[in-house]
């Protein structure tokens, strides 16, 4: 199979992207299409659907063996479960699928007609397979059931962002902040009082800690500036 595009995100890194596509809105992303299928004939009609299928690589948990039960973060990442029965990176093919809000079509001049999306659950530089247009009559099923996936649906933490640390994220960005923490970005097989984790996302290296049910954003750095120090 041949890439057809790459994904531009605000997360460089696999820590805190979300586990599955569209529980965060305001998480966005652009669609960048590698230059052999820059054609805007291929995406003509493409701006009269709502959403979108990503078909994607989990480019960075590439492995050569694989096994038939996974650990998924759902279960707490203890509780064994057939790998076809979870949506696990780490497969016998490593095939991602991410259904995801169109939000633009755009012109550039530097890499043509590109998409704008947002509730992506990818990594920035995530090669893409294919796209495909989200149908509702066929693709959405209210009445299905989500197996152990639903247990935990509601789960979320507190988050408590001190007003000195809130200035430091750049305001477009505080709604999605929060909402990342909300969902609990720790591994879920480590529950740690005393750890400090730690993430990066749209230029920004986030501390924080995690006391019963409430997360502390302890610090905020701008990468370039980290990095230099």
């Amino acid at each position: 199979m041949k890439v057809i595009a790459k994904i531009k995100s605000d997360f460089p890194g696999k820590f805190g992207i979300p586990r599955q596509s569209g529980l965060i809105e305001d998480l966005t992303a652009t669609v960048v299409f590698e230059e052999e299928f820059r054609v805007d004939e291929a995406l003509r009609g493409i701006e009269d659907f709502s959403h979108l299928w990503l078909i994607w690589e989990f480019s960075e948990n590439k492995r050569d063996t694989w096994s038939p039960t996974v650990r998924p973060p759902r279960l707490g990442g203890n509780k064994r479960v057939g790998v076809f029965a979870t949506r696990s990176s780490f497969r016998p093919n490593s095939i991602g699928l991410s259904s995801v809000k169109l939000s633009g079509v755009e012109k550039t001049k530097e890499y043509g007609t590109v998409l704008h999306v947002s509730g992506a659950d990818l990594m920035d530089g995530t090669p893409i397979y294919d796209i495909k247009p989200y149908l509702a009559f066929t693709d959405s099923h209210p009445e299905a059931k989500g197996g152990f996936a639903e247990e935990k649906l509601s789960y979320s933490l507190k988050v408590d962002v001190p007003e000195e640390v809130e200035k430091l994220i750049p305001e477009e960005k505080r709604n999605a902040v929060i909402k990342i923490l909300e969902s609990d970005p720790r591994p879920s097989y480590i529950e740690d009082e005393k750890r400090i984790y730690a993430f990066e996302y749209a230029g920004m290296h986030l501390e924080f800690k995690v006391s019963d049910d409430t997360l502390t954003l302890l610090s905020v750095n701008n990468i370039n500036t980290k990095k230099e120090d």
